[in-house]
């Protein structure tokens, strides 16, 4: 039997969460609008320390909207959210001691050297001189800006300011990382550079990293966890991997001759044993849906020649990769659509056999 819980249960609840101390980053409907536009339209987050958290959507989801009020940049309008421990609204003083921040766009000084402008974050969080200086030798080394540093603002590249940036935030040491597009507009290799710098950050400290981005890769090369955020609300969340597969799957094809039924029936018999989900028949060609088309590859050969079917053409697999596309908002944000496949031959397989990739334009639809 079915217990309904009380709102007083449920109020109960979710403040226990929000308490968890586990939790770096938690929240339960947040909201926040702006007029009559609902911007984030009541966003739950658990998120734990030492944790990679990749938030992803198109132009306008809510995605800097939401990490704002986590920043205490904006006040939300609804719900509650904790970040260290601390709630965000009623606590903001305590939240920016504990977190460092780099938005887009960065608001540093070009008169200014990079050194100087680490020494003035420094004194903004009332670290000491000796405190500064140590701080300011270890986040010159993980941020990779070299003898730069001594040099003004003005004369650094985009992804140099971007790395400075970043830099600037950690000099106090914080809990939780914000980064918001970090590697919006850079190129590829400043863009691997932060991505390097992000994976020591969170190796070497601990620390816990809240990254918004457009770039599908970019959270599948990073993130622990994913969150898909699409008209102000989560509508997905889970492991790249997981989400990966929640997409689609693997398709293995093979023309057969006429007993395309019979083979289908020697197929169907590992549907559930060898990662072999469906059988699809178009003609004489069958369509196997696997998660893994590489290793059902051989159980599926094996069947077809033990149902003694003539196999015109070599079992192949289309594979499903992850690339991401434009960065532009789609209204019907995540589609069901897929890309169609491109070929390619393969040496290594049998003459008639080719070896596909499909790829999908996104991570759920990311657009």
């Amino acid at each position: 039997m079915t217990i309904e819980k009380t709102t007083a249960e449920k109020s109960t609840a979710e403040k226990s969460t929000l308490d968890d101390p586990a939790l770096a980053i938690a929240s339960r409907q947040l909201r926040r609008s702006f007029g009559d536009n609902l911007a984030v339209a009541g966003v739950d987050l658990s998120i734990p320390f030492g944790e990679i958290y990749g938030f992803l959507g198109p132009n306008g989801a809510g995605k800097s909207t939401t990490m704002k009020m986590l920043c205490t940049l904006l006040r939300p309008s609804g719900g509650q959210a904790t970040v260290a421990g601390f709630d965000v609204a009623d606590q903001p003083h305590d939240v920016r001691l504990r977190i460092g921040v780099a938005l887009q766009e960065a608001s540093i000084d070009g008169k200014q050297t990079g050194r100087e402008l680490l020494g003035l974050q420094g004194r903004l969080y009332g670290l000491t001189s000796a405190n500064i200086k140590r701080r300011m030798d270890d986040v010159i080394g993980l941020v990779d800006i070299g003898t730069a540093i001594d040099d003004r603002v003005e004369s650094y590249s985009g992804g140099m300011k971007r790395r400075l940036d970043l830099a600037m935030s950690l000099i106090h040491k914080p809990q939780v990382l914000f980064l918001d597009e970090p590697t919006t507009g850079l190129d590829p290799t400043s863009r691997s550079d932060v991505w390097d710098e992000v994976r020591t950050l969170n190796r070497r400290e601990g620390m816990t990293i809240f990254l918004t981005t457009q770039y599908l890769e970019e959270a599948d090369e990073l993130a622990d966890r994913v969150g898909i955020i699409a008209n102000g609300k989560l509508e997905v969340e889970g492991t790249p991997s997981d989400l990966k597969r929640a997409i689609g799957t693997d398709v293995i094809v093979v023309r057969v001759g006429a007993d395309a039924e019979m083979a289908a029936a020697a197929v169907r018999a590992l549907e559930g044993i060898d990662k072999v989900d469906k059988v699809d028949i178009h003609g004489s060609e069958l369509q196997l849906s696997t998660t893994n088309g590489a290793s059902a590859l051989s159980p599926v050969a094996v069947a077809l020649n033990q149902s003694g079917v003539t196999v015109v053409r070599s079992p192949c697999a289309r594979q499903h990769s992850m690339t991401s596309s434009s960065t532009s908002p789609d209204p019907s944000w995540p589609p069901a659509t897929m890309t169609k496949p491109k070929a390619s031959t393969d040496d290594r397989t049998d003459a008639n056999a080719t070896r596909h990739r499909t790829a999908r334009p996104t991570l759920l639809g990311l657009a």
